[in-house]
């Protein structure tokens, strides 16, 4: 039977090259964003390549979004067998223009969005005894401070709490929870010019990588899929920093 995977923030970046390695594996690929466009891309793009997809619009932020797109997708497949809680923003804002609805905006993407859709697929997934959930968090939330980022740091922090709080509730139930701290990924967020490195940043990074390049999305795709998989039977409430070596390297 055919597994099926839900990827927030599917449509660019990081979920959009999930969406290409759980297609490739052989997993029907629901891909959820805010960008309409993007995510119909990605799902033509899987379809193309043999697999198959669909995409819901889903704004995380959103309880009622969330709970009716889990709603729709069980209706049509079953319990989820994979959560990929992607979706997040990074925002650059120096402390003294932090307002608590800037703070309240990053959070509710980057952390609470995530609860909001693993929450609605619990049920069915604790039902069927089994699933897997791998939640995104960033080297800036597991060992780096980032600044006039404070509530992406905070938020992404707060991801791994929420990992492995998760993972202990749920082991006993045949539900793993794990996550993934990339490091300097080529993304569109990495590339913005007046929130991450910029261009001319991402360019320069590699002088601080042991490995001596930056990331891909795929690198990040590639073991968000081992994380889902059988091959990480054992593992749960775990945080794997995948990031060239730049934290050892500088640390």
């Amino acid at each position: 039977m055919t597994k099926t995977v839900l990827i927030t923030g599917g449509g660019i970046g990081i979920g959009r090259a999930t969406a290409h390695a759980f297609g490739a594996a052989g997993y029907h690929v629901v891909v959820t964003d805010v960008l309409p466009d993007e995510g119909a891309a990605v799902v033509a793009e899987v379809q193309a390549a043999g697999g198959t997809a669909e995409f819901h619009l889903l704004d995380v932020r959103s309880t009622e979004q969330a709970n009716a797109v889990v709603a729709a997708v069980e209706a049509k497949h079953g319990a989820i067998d994979c959560i990929v809680a992607n979706a997040g923003i990074a925002h650059k804002v120096p402390l003294e223009e932090l307002t608590d609805e800037k703070w309240d905006f990053t959070h509710d993407i980057d952390l609470k969005g995530m609860l909001k859709v693993i929450r609605p697929a619990l049920p069915a997934m604790r039902a069927k005894g089994t699933g897997a959930i791998v939640c995104i968090s960033s080297i800036m939330g597991i060992a780096y401070g980032w600044d006039q980022h404070v509530a992406y740091s905070a938020a992404k922090s707060g991801v791994i709490g929420l990992i492995r709080g998760l993972a202990v509730e749920l082991a006993r139930e045949g539900i793993r929870v794990n996550g993934i701290a990339p490091g300097y990924i080529r993304t569109a967020q990495l590339l913005n010019e007046k929130h991450s490195l910029g261009a001319a940043g991402a360019d320069k990074a590699h002088e601080i990588i042991p490995m001596g390049r930056i990331g891909q999305a795929d690198d990040i795709a590639d073991v968000v899929l081992f994380l889902a998989s059988h091959a990480a039977r054992y593992m749960t409430g775990q945080v794997l920093v995948v990031d060239g070596g730049l934290l050892v390297g500088r640390y």
